[in-house]
């Protein structure tokens, strides 16, 4: 492991115990030894998380072609539907887990990448950079408010912040934009974008590590950062979000 940067540990699916262990000391593990279907992932989750599991959210799949790059962020997302008159969430910003499945890699390119985001705030932003995500309140979804069901009350927030269980979360989401109308709104500007920038320079420096077909990525939400780098040709992954027990 480099200073923010880890390659997961791979374990088979069936130790399960083994990839507790990894994921609660590295934030992240590989698991191998399934088929690259939906039925797997979705027992993937339930075998790593157990009886902490709590809930869902629907299965995406993310097929790219000759794809960009993508870069570090935490999975999360403000989306509620109506079915059949009642509100329900497909996406919630407190999904403490994600599971990327890779169900067709592409032949080249399109490695993935982590960094510890613990790490970042703690030894790798500047001061400056640091009060601003502990101390300062955006709307974390804000650029993002006229995609249909997307709530439009603000969800306010701060990047990093604490559950009632005591787990730290750092987020990282390219729809965060200043509160409307908070007099700090320049500042807040001004520190997004040095976020990006900060977050953007670590990326070419952590190493890289590639899934192959059916092996499940399992990321800490809360604690890592994920991203790949650009691919030609095509590439499929399907993800599964999840909140568990110890979820804000």
């Amino acid at each position: 492991m480099t200073a923010l940067g880890l390659v997961p540990q791979r374990h088979d699916a069936t130790a399960v115990a083994d990839a507790r262990t990894a994921l609660a000391a590295d934030g992240a593990v590989l698991l191998t030894g399934l088929p690259a279907t939906a039925d797997a992932l979705v027992v993937a989750a339930a075998s790593v998380l157990g009886p902490r599991l709590r809930q869902l959210f629907p299965l995406r799949e993310r097929a790219s072609r000759d794809g960009g790059p993508v870069d570090l962020h935490a999975d999360s997302f403000n989306l509620t539907v109506d079915l059949a008159g009642i509100p329900t969430p497909r996406r919630d910003p407190d999904e403490d887990f994600v599971f990327v499945q890779c169900v067709e890699p592409s032949l080249t390119g399109g490695d993935s990448f982590l960094a510890d985001a613990y790490r970042f705030v703690d030894e790798h932003a500047t001061p400056e950079l640091r009060e601003f995500l502990t101390d300062v309140d955006v709307d974390l979804y804000g650029k993002w408010g006229a995609i249909r069901g997307v709530p439009a009350l603000p969800r306010v927030a701060r990047h990093v912040e604490y559950t009632r269980t005591g787990r730290r979360i750092v987020r990282r989401t390219d729809g965060a934009v200043p509160l409307h109308r908070d007099p700090g709104a320049e500042h807040a500007d001004r520190m997004l974008a040095v976020f990006t920038e900060a977050v953007q320079q670590i990326q070419p420096g952590l190493p890289r590590f590639r899934p192959v077909a059916g092996e499940i990525l399992v990321v800490d939400n809360y604690r890592c950062w994920h991203g790949r780098d650009p691919h030609p040709g095509d590439r499929l992954v399907r993800i599964l979000t999840v909140r568990t027990a110890d979820a804000r």
